[in-house]
């Protein structure tokens, strides 16, 4: 069977070196990456449905798995939304997808951020992060030339940590580049 390397690294070395920091009595009660969320929201999809299907598209290829649309749950007449439209693209990432994935993000496509310093280091309060993209062309898989619109997407990373603390302890073990200066 396939094993990641970030998979790996969790098992061999971010588990005991956070048993260490934060004093957990077993392997169970330390945190772990649950699942990555990429969502993309298309608002302009009210008025052009192509920018959905090469947002799909695009979506699948970044993360390797089929994306889903997302639809609207009310009527908001000042943006001609009507309920059920399709307004957004998500995928969900779990186990060895999730993983890979997050090797790519790290290692590839942050990098190619044109002046990049590291990303911001706040958390939700519940242990999940979330970083914004301004522009999908970061990913290797985009080809350059089949943009029609450049769009900026969330990627959210939900850990089981209870903690703002521990989460960014594990995210920061997993190799995000946080900024230096904690908030």
């Amino acid at each position: 069977m396939y094993v990641t390397t970030l998979s790996k690294k969790y098992s061999e070395e971010i588990v005991p070196a956070m048993t260490k920091d934060f004093g957990y009595k077993t392997v169970m009660q330390v945190p772990r990456l649950e699942k990555i969320v990429i969502n993309q929201g298309v608002g302009q999809a009210i008025a052009d449905k192509k920018l959905l299907e090469t947002g799909v598209k695009e979506l699948t290829d970044i993360a390797g798995q089929k994306a889903v649309l997302t639809y609207s749950t009310k009527d908001i007449s000042n943006f001609k939304l009507r309920k059920n439209m399709p307004i957004g693209i998500m995928v969900t990432l779990r186990k060895e997808r999730m993983y890979e994935f997050l090797e790519r993000l790290i290692s590839v496509a942050l990098p190619r951020i044109r002046d990049f310093k590291g990303i911001n280091s706040k958390l939700d309060g519940r242990g999940n992060y979330t970083l914004g993209i301004a522009e999908q062309i970061i990913f290797p898989e985009i080809d350059l030339d089949k943009i029609e619109k450049i769009m900026g997407l969330q990627i959210t990373f939900v850990t089981s940590a209870n903690t703002d603390e521990e989460a960014y302890a594990l995210l920061k073990y997993f190799g995000l580049p946080f900024k230096t200066s904690k908030n």
